[in-house]
């Protein structure tokens, strides 16, 4: 009779885990695709401030990441006031922060906001999306394994698609500048490397004071480039609304809820899911800005996302 009592409860448990592990991705899921929708929109923004009010990438990028990395970490200390510098009592977590300051959070900051300057936000945000194959190319050298075959598809088909996206077809010529294509493939490295370096942060602190660190770390360190009181660009209504919202929906929320995804699903299955951020950028971009996105600019951009669909497919060991 106990054993039975046991074995009853046993599966009472294990159905309360499942139940609770699968709230726990679907929250993970839900914060993945928020972080990427915001992260589109914010990009038409900020192609609006670069190329109708004159703002320089690189004052948007230190501004976004000081205010909001502050913001955070006013928010970490108010929730739990010992562990505001917990991240850099071990020179191992300080030296992680650090890296994760400068080559993940700013890099992937000014890449992206360099790529829409040079071209429109739906240019830039569908090349930084190459991102999720650099990181399963990055897996199967870590691994130290041949690719499998669903990423080797993904790697063609990324490839494809941003042939098509940059050259229209046409291999003579280009349809987007060197620098917008420099810069868009930059911003889908810092992605890869954004997404990989801090997992292990994650960890062991919270997102939000890691993330504020990494915002803060990155901003000062830009800072010593461009200095964030020299103001650029013409100043109305719609120049400061557009800075508040890169500032608090292109920046604060969207990060803190895609590292806490990470942190849930992996960086692989995050990135994945982000792929919403292209369309949202493409979609706004189009209806807002007036950007044209003629047939090999939709076809690059289903490929590219197609990559992202096929990277989410089950991995099997070829022969």
């Amino acid at each position: 009779m106990t054993r039975n009592l046991d074995a009853a409860q046993m599966v009472v448990l294990d159905k309360v885990d499942q139940s609770a592990n699968s709230q726990s991705k679907a929250l993970g899921t839900f914060l993945a695709v928020f972080a990427a929708t915001l992260w589109g929109v914010s990009g038409t923004f900020a192609q609006f401030l670069f190329q109708q009010r004159g703002i320089n990438p690189e004052w948007l990028v230190t501004i976004r990441l000081l205010i909001a990395g502050f913001v955070l970490l006013i928010f970490s200390a108010f929730r739990s006031p010992g562990e505001i510098v917990s991240v850099w009592k071990s020179p191992r977590d300080a030296a992680g922060v650090v890296i994760f300051g400068v080559f993940g959070m700013l890099a992937v900051q000014y890449t992206y906001f360099a790529a829409i300057n040079a071209s429109n936000a739906a240019t830039a945000t569908v090349l930084q999306y190459v991102g999720p194959t650099f990181i399963a190319v990055y897996s199967a050298a870590r691994a130290r394994r041949l690719p499998y075959a669903v990423e080797v598809l993904a790697i063609a088909l990324s490839m494809a698609g941003t042939y098509f996206l940059v050259t229209h077809g046409n291999s003579n010529s280009l349809a987007i500048s060197r620098s917008a294509l420099a810069w868009g493939l930059a911003s889908a490295l810092a992605l890869a490397i954004y997404s990989i370096q801090p997992v292990k942060l994650l960890k062991k602190f919270d997102a939000a004071l890691v993330v504020g660190w990494g915002m803060v770390v990155g901003g000062l360190a830009f800072s010593l480039f461009y200095a964030p009181w020299n103001v650029p660009g013409i100043w109305d209504n719609d120049t400061a609304l557009s800075v508040l919202f890169v500032v608090i929906f292109g920046t604060l929320a969207p990060f803190y809820a895609y590292l806490t995804a990470v942190n849930i699903l992996g960086p692989t299955r995050t990135s994945l899911l982000a792929c919403a951020e292209p369309l949202s950028a493409t979609i706004v971009a189009v209806l807002w800005l007036h950007v044209t996105f003629g047939f090999f600019d939709w076809l690059g951009t289903i490929l590219v996302l197609t990559t992202i669909v096929v990277l989410s497919l089950p991995a099997r060991r070829s022969g």
